[in-house]
């Protein structure tokens, strides 16, 4: 299996969740070589090919961030799209008219291409990012392959709940979140499976 170094990969967001990667991280770390080397190979990260044949990563950017934490430094790959003939401007409307880049800092402003980062480890944290994560894996809502989900979980989140300014914060806005998420405010929104489960 083709691998990268992670270091090459460039992300296509302007932030991810720093607490997910850690629990990601936590993870893998708890997992015995072989079981680590298979769980690494079920999740190759989805890049594209952009200006001057950079990768850039359009799944699993916390996957990435992940395994770097724990000290791998390639990842296997699968190539969706090669896309290196198209100028900088026209590789980004591409991605954004594909719904494969996130350009938006963790105060939901608007963020130039240009300043987009070039490493996975100098994207912003945002801490609604890893809410919505977690409150899919609590069964808040279904995984799903639509583009940017948890993102547009973690606006709703974001625009509803107070912003957690420590671990304890954090912790507890786990509760109104996944009510939240069952709740009829977020449908409509990728995964959403309402009060179905309870």
């Amino acid at each position: 299996m083709n691998t990268l170094d992670i270091d090459c990969l460039r992300p296509t967001q302007m932030t991810h969740g720093e607490r997910q990667i850690r629990h990601k991280a936590e993870a893998y770390r708890a997992l015995h070589a072989r079981d680590l080397k298979m769980a690494i190979a079920e999740k190759p990260i989805a890049i594209v090919l952009g200006p001057d044949e950079a990768p850039y990563v359009i799944d699993h950017h916390h996957v990435a961030g992940a395994l770097l934490g724990i000290g791998v430094t390639r990842v296997p790959f699968v190539l969706l799209r090669d896309f290196s003939s198209l100028s900088s401007a026209e590789f980004w409307l591409t991605l954004e008219n594909r719904s494969w880049t996130y350009p938006y800092d963790p105060a939901r402003r608007r963020v130039a291409f240009e300043d987009m980062p070039h490493r996975l480890t100098d994207a912003q944290n945002d801490e609604f990012r890893s809410l919505a994560a977690f409150v899919r894996d609590a069964g808040g809502y279904d995984e799903t392959d639509v583009p940017l989900a948890e993102f547009r979980w973690a606006d709703f989140f974001h625009a509803r709940l107070p912003f957690p300014a420590s671990d304890a914060e954090f912790d507890a806005l786990l509760q109104p979140a996944l009510a939240l998420a069952r709740s009829p405010k977020a449908a409509g929104l990728p995964g959403f499976i309402g009060d179905a489960r309870r």
